[in-house]
C-alpha cells in the first residue's frame, strides 16, 4: 500500500520534471561518501504525485508474472550481470537465465552461491557457453524477453542477424529477434572541463580525476571517459594538459585482459599520427569536434584518451560543449562535467540549463558517472529515445532500485576538491580522494573494508575505513 519513493525527498527539476534524491539515504551513506549526491529525474510533465503513484513497476501487480528473461552478462565489471538479473526479478516479475560472458566463467560457482535461494526455487539459472549458446537462448520459444550489456555490434547481430540479410531486415524494419530486448551498450563518453581559476593542487587533482575516468579497469568500462572537452582559450589549458600527461604516467599499469583491446589501440594510433604513448597508454590531442572524427564515433574500450578543444571562456564554451556532446558523440549512456564551485556560481541558471539540455542517461558534476553505477538506487541506462535500427547506448534502464517508471536520467554531484582542502576553500565535505581514483595509494585496503562494511554495517568499522581512506 506504499510507494517505494516514500521516505525519499521529491522536488521539482528543470523543464517540468520531478527529481527524487536517492543518495545519500541514511547516516552511513552520508558518512561514507560525504559530499556526493545522486538524484533521478523523471521525464518532462511527470508530477511528484504521478511519480509516487506509478513507482513499483512489476511489484504493483505481483500475480502478473511475465515469463522467462535471458540476461546476457557483461565481461568487464562483475556486478553488472547479477544486478541485471535482480532487475528482471523485481522490476519485471520475470524469472531469469543468466548466460555469463566467457571472461567471467570462473565466477560461476560464486554466482551460484549468491543466487542459491533463487536457484533452489527455480527463479534463476546461471549458465556458461559461447555465442551459439547465447543465440539459442535468445531465440528459444519459451523466452519472453532479453536483456544484454555489451557493444552495439553484438546487439545488432542478435536483433538483425549478420551480413546482407541483416541489412535487408533493418531496411525493412523486420528484426530477426521477435521479442522485447533491453540493453546497455556504452558509447563514447565525454568529460567537459569548464575553464576557471584553479590552484596548482586543483589542476593536479582534476587531472587525476580525468585519468581515473578513463583508466579505471584499464578503460574497459562502458562509461569510461574517452574524450576530454576543454577550452582552447582557457589561460590554464597548457598547465592542465601537462598535469594530465603526468597523471597518465603515474597511473599504475593494468593488464590488457579484455579481448580485442590491443587491436583497438593500434587502430587509434594509426588514425592519429599525433598520438602520444605515455606509460603504455595513448593520449590523442588535437581532435576536431566533427562527426567524422573516429575518436568521437568509435568506442575504443581500451586505455585511449582524446582531447577536443573548443573556443570560448566559461559560458560561451559550456554552451558549445553541450552542443558538441549532444550532436557529435555517439552514445548517450553517461558524461561528466568538471567545474569549480566559483564558475558554477558565476554561471548560475546558465549552468543548470546546460545540465538540462544534455542528452545523457547519467550526468556527473565533479564526479565520475561511475558513482551513478555505484548506487543502485540511481537509474542506469541510455537517455530515452533510441530505437532498434539506431540503438546507440541501448533501450531501457536497470538498477533503479526505487522502481521509478520511465526515469529520464540520473544526475550525480560531488565535491570539486577532497578534504581537508575542500573545507579550506568553502566546500563542506569530509570526503578525501575517492578510493576509485587510479592514483589512490590505499584503494585496495579501503575497498576491502567497504565491502566488509556492506556485508555487515556497524559503527565500529567506520574508523578503520576512514583511516585507510585518508591515507589515499
Amino acid at each position: 500500500g506504499r510507494s517505494p519513493v516514500d521516505g525519499f525527498p521529491v522536488r521539482p527539476a528543470p523543464g517540468g520534471r520531478t527529481a527524487v534524491d536517492v543518495f545519500p539515504h541514511g547516516a552511513y551513506d552520508w558518512l561514507l561518501l560525504n559530499g556526493f549526491r545522486a538524484e533521478v529525474w523523471s521525464r518532462p510533465g511527470v508530477t511528484a504525485e504521478d511519480l509516487r503513484a506509478r513507482a513499483g513497476l512489476g511489484l504493483r501487480t505481483p500475480r502478473d508474472t511475465r515469463g522467462v528473461a535471458v540476461v546476457l552478462g557483461a565481461g568487464n565489471i562483475f556486478s553488472i550481470a547479477p544486478l541485471d538479473v535482480i532487475y528482471q526479478l523485481f522490476a519485471d516479475n520475470r524469472v531469469a537465465v543468466l548466460k555469463l560472458n566467457p571472461i567471467t566463467d570462473p565466477l560461476l560457482p560464486v554466482l551460484e552461491k549468491i543466487f542459491a535461494p533463487a536457484i533452489e526455487r527455480g527463479f534463476v539459472r546461471v549458465i556458461t557457453g559461447g555465442a551459439e549458446v547465447g543465440s539459442a537462448l535468445v531465440h528459444h520459444p519459451d523466452v519472453a524477453a532479453v536483456h544484454m550489456t555489451g557493444s552495439a555490434a553484438t546487439h545488432d547481430a542478435i536483433v538483425w542477424g549478420s551480413g546482407d540479410e541483416a541489412a535487408r531486415r533493418k531496411a525493412e524494419g523486420k528484426p530477426l529477434l521477435d521479442k522485447p530486448i533491453t540493453s546497455e551498450l556504452g558509447g563514447v563518453s565525454p568529460t567537459v572541463v569548464v575553464p576557471g581559476r584553479w590552484s596548482r593542487a586543483d589542476l593536479r587533482y582534476q587531472a587525476e580525476h580525468l585519468v581515473t575516468q578513463r583508466l579505471h579497469n584499464n578503460g574497459y568500462n562502458c562509461i569510461a571517459a574517452q574524450v576530454a572537452v576543454i577550452s582552447a582559450d582557457w589561460a590554464q589549458k597548457d598547465a592542465f594538459l601537462a598535469e594530465l600527461r603526468a597523471a597518465i604516467e603515474r597511473a599504475p599499469a593494468r593488464a590488457d585482459y579484455y579481448p580485442g583491446s590491443a587491436g583497438r589501440v593500434r587502430s587509434a594510433r594509426a588514425a592519429y599520427p599525433q598520438a602520444q604513448i605515455i606509460g603504455g597508454r595513448t593520449l590523442i590531442e588535437g581532435l576536431r569536434p566533427v562527426d567524422s572524427e573516429q575518436a568521437l564515433r568509435t568506442e575504443y574500450f581500451a586505455p585511449v584518451l582524446g582531447v577536443v578543444e573548443l573556443p570560448g571562456d566559461t559560458g560561451e564554451f559550456l554552451a558549445e560543449a553541450v552542443r558538441v556532446c549532444n550532436r557529435e558523440f555517439i552514445g548517450t549512456l553517461g558524461m561528466n562535467i568538471i567545474a569549480d564551485p566559483r564558475s558554477i556560481a558565476e554561471l548560475g541558471a546558465e549552468f543548470e540549463a546546460a545540465v538540462e539540455q544534455l542528452r545523457y542517461g547519467t550526468i556527473a558534476i565533479n564526479a565520475w558517472n561511475g558513482v551513478g553505477f555505484l548506487t543502485a538506487r540511481a537509474s542506469w541506462g541510455a537517455f530515452p529515445g533510441h530505437v532498434l535500427a539506431d540503438i546507440q547506448s541501448g533501450v531501457g534502464v536497470v538498477h533503479n532500485a526505487l522502481l521509478i517508471e520511465d526515469p529520464e536520467r540520473s544526475v550525480i554531484r560531488g565535491p570539486f576538491r577532497p578534504a581537508p582542502r575542500a573545507v579550506l576553500n568553502g566546500e563542506f565535505t569530509l570526503s578525501p580522494k575517492p578510493p576509485w581514483f587510479v592514483t589512490n595509494r590505499t584503494q585496495a585496503t579501503t575497498m576491502r573494508r567497504l565491502t566488509d562494511f556492506a556485508k555487515r554495517p556497524r559503527i565500529s568499522a567506520l574508523p578503520g575505513i576512514f583511516a585507510s581512506a585518508l591515507r589515499g
